[in-house]
């Protein structure tokens, strides 16, 4: 279990997060069909914001853990929190990619391309539950490149909820957070 403001939920509610990769797909399909480049920042600050301390800071991850999941008639499904971050971490380096090429270089296209491969994985996520980050993440712990200590907790994380299931003060039991 994780708190303070700078941490990251472990483990993470995968209702949540795929809830959170529908509104980022949704977001970014705006920004290209109606050519709104600016909104690159605000998808950007997102993911950012979910890296560094989950839902907490994340405008889109509130709505959906606070709002959102608590109304969705689906339990929770609990899922290690380390490769949930990898994942946001490549999503801020792709949205932080296509925001500087939009509005730092004028080079709309060029960001849009970067915000199809952000579309593609979010819908991954959303609609079939595949985490390409998580999938990434797994295949960098299998090389060595990721220490096994970084998830060693990963493959344990009932032994940090609690019996209600709450894995930090914005969580329920049947309707936990993630984003």
């Amino acid at each position: 279990m994780t708190s303070g403001l700078f941490s990251f939920p472990n483990p993470v509610n995968e209702v949540s997060a795929r809830l959170v990769a529908g509104g980022v797909a949704i977001l970014s399909t705006v920004t290209i069909v109606l050519e709104q480049p600016w909104l690159t920042v605000l998808i950007a600050y997102g993911f950012v914001a979910r890296v560094l301390a989950g839902p907490r800071l994340s405008p889109l991850g509130l709505l959906v853990t606070r709002v959102i999941t608590p109304r969705v008639p689906v339990r929770a499904k609990l899922v290690a929190g380390p490769p949930k971050r990898f994942a946001q971490g490549i999503g801020a380096v792709l949205t932080l990619t296509a925001a500087v090429l939009a509005l730092g270089f004028g080079q709309h296209l060029a960001a849009y391309l970067v915000l199809g491969a952000v579309i593609v994985a979010a819908t991954l996520e959303s609609v079939f539950a595949f985490c390409v980050g998580c999938a990434i993440f797994a295949g960098l712990m299998r090389t060595g490149w990721i220490p096994e200590a970084v998830c060693a907790e990963c493959n344990d994380i009932w032994s940090r909820v609690p019996a209600d299931g709450a894995t930090d003060g914005s969580e329920r039991s049947t309707t936990t957070s993630a984003g």
